[in-house]
């Protein structure tokens, strides 16, 4: 499994609800943790590689690996925080981008239980990022527009083997 990269169309589509976690599901899951393992990240979304269904993986240092289908944001901090993020569909790119500090999130696990989790720091920023991800949004569309066109030009001149 590739990691579909910026100028996809398929990074700005809306991923689809899973109806049914089987197999199916479980083993992209788990392709999807060895990815990450991998490229070095700490999440990736279903859109990332294709399978434009609801469902993110996070590993984040000190924490379990974590399989969210069909996630849902319950609740989000009102208190944000800015924090340097890059993205594996976006490589050698990086951006300051303001979160909120925490979120409680609804999502099914792997056997196809529900769960909720409170989450801050690091892993509830991974969690957003990635929720991103199946609705079409990428972390560049949340930094000012002029600094996102200098990621995107950027970007570019990496994609072409050019020195940045």
């Amino acid at each position: 499994m590739d990691i579909i990269t910026l100028g996809d169309d398929l990074l700005r589509q809306k991923a689809k609800k899973i109806e049914k976690i089987d197999d199916e599901t479980i083993n992209i899951a788990n392709k999807m943790l060895e990815i990450i393992k991998r490229d070095k990240g700490v999440g990736l979304a279903g859109p990332q590689i294709g399978f434009m269904k609801r469902i993110f993986v996070v590993h984040v240092e000190g924490d379990e690996e974590r399989i969210f289908i069909n996630p849902s944001i319950l609740e989000t901090s009102h208190k944000t925080s800015k924090y340097e993020e890059g993205c594996l569909s976006v490589p050698g790119v990086y951006a300051n981008v303001v979160r909120s500090e925490s979120i409680k999130m609804q999502a099914w696990n792997e056997k196809g239980r529900p769960f909720t989790i409170e989450a801050g720091g690091l892993l509830a920023r991974v969690m957003l990022h990635e929720n991103d991800h199946l609705d079409g949004v990428l972390f560049i569309d949340h930094v000012p527009e002029k600094t996102r066109e200098s990621l995107l030009a950027k970007y570019e001149k990496l994609s072409a083997g050019e020195k940045v």
